[in-house]
């Protein structure tokens, strides 16, 4: 029970922290530094959660034509930088990885 208790208050204090800067936009000026360093924790978070997926699929560091989800990515990676348009770069994300996954056997 003192375990569901620690997550309660874990999890209110993370959502308190989070909400407290939506509160506060508009309301309180920040300092220009802080406002154009919170400008990259977006794609600082996005790079986090993609890199590892990307070039470290099964547990270890494979940077070769064999990796079917670094090669998609890369060329998500292209296609979000020509069209800049989010559902043409996930949708042409996966498909590669699906036609990939199928040529290379994974």
């Amino acid at each position: 029970m003192n375990l569901w208790v620690v997550f309660l208050l874990v999890g209110l204090l993370t959502y308190t922290i989070r909400l407290s800067f939506v509160l506060v936009q508009g309301r309180v000026n920040m300092p220009s530094w802080f406002q154009r360093a919170v400008r990259f924790v977006p794609i600082a978070v996005l790079s986090a959660l993609i890199a590892p997926e990307l070039f470290n699929p099964g547990g270890t560091v494979d940077v070769s034509l064999g990796n079917a989800r670094l090669l998609a990515g890369l060329l998500a990676i292209g296609v979000a930088w020509r069209t800049k348009r989010v559902g043409f770069t996930i949708g042409a994300g996966m498909a590669a990885l699906l036609v990939l996954q199928i040529f290379l056997g994974h």
